[in-house]
């Protein structure tokens, strides 16, 4: 974690261990979602869970530093004949930068869709970790993450879903500047998954 603070002094920052904490914490939603599709259900609900992969092109915003951001992001889902999905996703955004600000999230959450003929709208809820660089090589920050959003796809073919748009607010709390409240970040992206199983 990283506290912007009104010292000379410079950044505390923690060792970076995100990566392993993020696919632990994957697993444990994949699981868990598999674990009640093993449950005995009505004849109705029965049709097991269905895998995708998919990536995105993404264009965000960052309050740190008011900055514009360009990035892309892998995601895995599992869909449930009840609506739900598991979902988890790591994004990447360092370009368009101006003054080497990048960040990597790492999140991990639910999603709840509806089918609408070829459309299917989605709304989520994630939680997870960010990486963040600051401007000018001043430090890094280190959060957790809540991030709700929403979005659109729409279905092409029986096994690929184009992503029209995934919107996405992602807050901060770790993260402070002086008597600044945590910053924030929020975007847009789209782009294609497979569904592989």
């Amino acid at each position: 974690m990283i506290i912007f603070g009104s010292h000379s002094r410079g950044f505390k920052v923690r060792p970076d261990i995100w990566p392993q904490q993020f696919a632990v914490l994957s697993a444990v939603f994949l699981a868990l979602c598999f674990t009640a599709q093993a449950q005995v259900v009505p004849a109705g609900d029965q049709g097991g869970v269905r895998l995708s992969v998919g990536v995105e092109a993404s264009g965000y915003s960052l309050s740190y530093g008011d900055q514009k951001l360009l990035g892309g992001a892998v995601f895995f889902e599992a869909d449930t004949r009840r609506h739900l999905s598991a979902e988890a996703e790591v994004r990447t955004l360092k370009f368009h930068d101006t003054n080497d600000v990048s960040a990597t999230t790492y999140l991990a959450g639910m999603r709840y869709f509806r089918d609408f003929g070829r459309f299917q709208p989605y709304a989520k809820g994630l939680a997870g970790f960010g990486h963040a660089n600051m401007a000018f090589s001043l430090g890094q920050a280190n959060s957790l993450l809540i991030a709700p959003g929403g979005g659109v796809d729409f279905l092409l073919t029986r096994h690929i879903h184009l992503r029209l748009a995934d919107f996405e607010y992602q807050l901060w709390p770790q993260t402070a500047y002086g008597s600044a409240p945590a910053f924030q970040s929020f975007g847009i992206s789209s782009g294609i998954r497979f569904r592989v199983f």
